[in-house]
């Protein structure tokens, strides 16, 4: 969906219009599910982008311009890595996440086969798995970057550090992916097997 104006919607939100704020929250749920999906997994990821888009929406007025995508999708990485850190210190085993664990990623795939559908989702299953365990602010990094495409420039806004703090992080984060991949190319499709 294409924003004829989003600073106007913005601008209306603040003043309470309802449905402006719906057409951007239409324009960007897909994205900030997305992220709150790879942060948490399938289990949390719902909630989490809900109450991402309710703290926007209460939190309009500290908007300051800039990238809209990069504050909202920041809101939500807040929302995700408080979540990540309930987790730690309440850990608990359910069957829930032990069944998601366990089963590919929900992504539409417009691959030809039962063959290629079946790799693809072996795939997107390792590469959550490899995203799991890489530290969640370069995880972030590199589900803002690689995902979603935001700039650096953007990147730096939306996580509130330098540009050279964001190289690192996404630079750390895919090298942590890389041996994650490299020590289980086994397990990957042949045609996505990393060489060492």
């Amino acid at each position: 969906m294409v924003i004829a104006d989003e600073g106007e919607l913005v601008r209306s939100s603040r003043k309470g219009d309802l449905d402006a704020f719906n057409t951007l929250v239409q324009v960007y749920q897909r994205q900030v599910y997305n992220l709150c999906l790879r942060m948490l997994g399938s289990a949390a990821a719902e909630d989490a982008a809900q109450e991402a888009f309710i703290s926007a929406y209460r939190r309009l007025d500290s908007f300051r311009g800039g990238s809209f995508r990069a504050w909202l999708l920041r809101i939500a990485a807040n929302i995700c890595c408080d979540e990540l850190r309930r987790r730690r210190r309440r850990p608990a085993a359910s069957l829930e996440a032990a069944l998601e664990a366990g089963s590919p990623a929900d992504v539409p795939s417009h691959l030809a086969g039962p063959e290629e559908e079946a790799l693809r989702r072996e795939l997107a299953r390792h590469l959550q798995q490899g995203l799991a365990t890489v530290p969640a602010e370069q995880r972030l990094a590199i589900i803002l970057r690689d995902i979603h495409g935001l700039s650096y420039e953007e990147l730096a806004e939306a996580l509130g550090c330098s540009l050279g703090t964001v190289k690192s992080r996404i630079a750390r984060g895919r090298a942590r992916m890389r041996e994650y991949l490299v020590a289980r190319r086994e397990l990957l499709p042949r045609r996505f097997r990393l060489k060492e």
